[in-house]
């Protein structure tokens, strides 16, 4: 499982971090975590698992995995496709690629079968609740309305954090807690760990930033 705490950065499609762009990037993270010991990972496209983890040591997660297994399942992302090509993990349910709790539940099973860390993501604490109940390794909460945008959930609705974080520990203390959107900088960072969660999931902050090196320094220091 990810050392935490841990900053998690998903790429998403951007064009700014597809190919070789995205492994610049992870590239970046791995020699900042490096050297100032902070946990970092990196969630990528299917194409660029493995162009990252053939190249770097920080976790590789994917985007996505389908709750399928082996068989006709055309244009479906296979989980044990992602683990052969170098993912460790990988992202599930995020507001951008919906599950449905079912579907949630098989996609957990099947990363628990093949050993791949899991960060299920959650738009509220009542989902928060329900997936927790399948003990993932981490849950990440991001109210949809703030993703992509210039105000932290630490900012706009800290309670949501704290309260997802209370909600889960006491359905199963084992399972993490991440929350993401709108994280900007090293500040948004300190106050996500303040609020008891156990690092945060991030994305434009760093991929549409000019300078990444110096917004991926300064989300580290809030570590």
């Amino acid at each position: 499982m990810l050392k935490t705490p841990v900053i998690v950065l998903n790429v998403k499609t951007y064009a700014e971090a597809t190919g070789n762009k995205t492994l610049d990037i992870a590239m970046l993270m791995e020699k900042i975590s490096k050297e100032l010991g902070a946990s970092m990972a990196i969630a990528v496209q299917p194409t660029d698992i493995s162009l990252c983890s053939n190249k770097i040591s920080i976790p590789v997660f994917a985007e996505h995995i389908d709750p399928i297994k082996p068989g006709s399942h055309t244009g479906w992302i296979l989980p044990e496709a992602v683990k052969t090509a170098g993912a460790v993990g990988t992202l599930i349910n995020h507001s951008e690629h919906r599950l449905i709790l079912a579907d949630i539940d098989v996609c957990i099973t099947r990363a628990k079968e093949l050993k791949l860390d899991h960060i299920i993501c959650s738009n509220n604490v009542a989902t928060s609740r329900a997936i927790a109940a399948f003990s993932p390794n981490f849950i990440a909460v991001e109210p949809p309305e703030l993703i992509g945008g210039d105000i932290s959930v630490t900012t706009a609705d800290p309670d949501i954090v704290s309260s997802s974080v209370e909600v889960v520990k006491k359905i199963d203390s084992n399972v993490k807690t991440l929350c993401g959107a709108g994280v900007k900088n090293g500040k948004d960072v300190s106050k996500a760990i303040e609020l008891g969660a156990d690092g945060v999931l991030l994305a434009s902050g760093v991929v549409k930033a000019e300078d990444k090196e110096s917004v991926i320094r300064d989300l580290a220091s809030g570590l």
